[in-house]
């Protein structure tokens, strides 16, 4: 179970794809736990089985046990999260947006790991998720907290490379199904 797994499934047509899956892996300046709990994150917000299966085994290689399921965490409640906030922004009123959600978050305020890898890795999963709202507010926190924003852009960049690696795959695995 390993990226390079993945990069040799993707096929001839995605080969950007396996280029770039291939780079924000290796050549990353942010620290090791960021990165693979930002992947693993990523994976695991992509829904493709295949995708967390190859991802989780090399994230683990990486990641202490904690920052494993901090990163599974941050997948799960930006899964709850995105849905709400994106849902509150899209309808227009913004009466929503002065509502309390009524909705559990407490893993947010204590992720476990550092709070800036956690936020880190709830930015990237609302890139997949699409949820502008929540992509501003994780934004504003880590430039609060330092975060350079060449950083933040990485991992936008693991975000979209991990959901283009399972676009494909999982595209590759329908047609083949046909």
């Amino acid at each position: 179970m390993s990226i390079a797994a993945l990069k040799e499934a993707l096929p001839a047509y995605a080969k950007d794809t396996k280029l770039n899956l291939g780079s924000v892996t290796t050549t990353s300046s942010l620290t090791d736990q960021q990165l693979w709990g930002a992947v693993l994150a990523c994976a695991i917000a992509t829904k493709s089985g295949r995708v967390i299966a190859e991802v989780s085994g090399e994230a683990a290689e990486h990641l202490p046990e904690e920052a494993f399921t901090a990163a599974k965490a941050a997948a799960s409640i930006m899964a709850m999260n995105n849905v709400y906030y994106r849902a509150t922004h899209l309808i227009g009123d913004d009466t929503y947006a002065t509502m309390p959600a009524k909705l559990r978050m407490s893993v947010i305020g204590n992720p476990g790991v550092d709070k800036v890898d956690f936020e880190l890795w709830c930015l990237a999963v609302s890139a997949i998720n699409g949820c502008g709202r929540c992509l501003e507010s994780h934004e504003q926190v880590l430039r609060g907290s330092g975060m350079p924003r060449e950083q933040i852009q990485e991992a936008l960049r693991v975000a979209a490379v991990l959901a283009a690696t399972a676009a494909t795959l999982e595209a590759e695995a329908a047609l083949v199904a046909v």
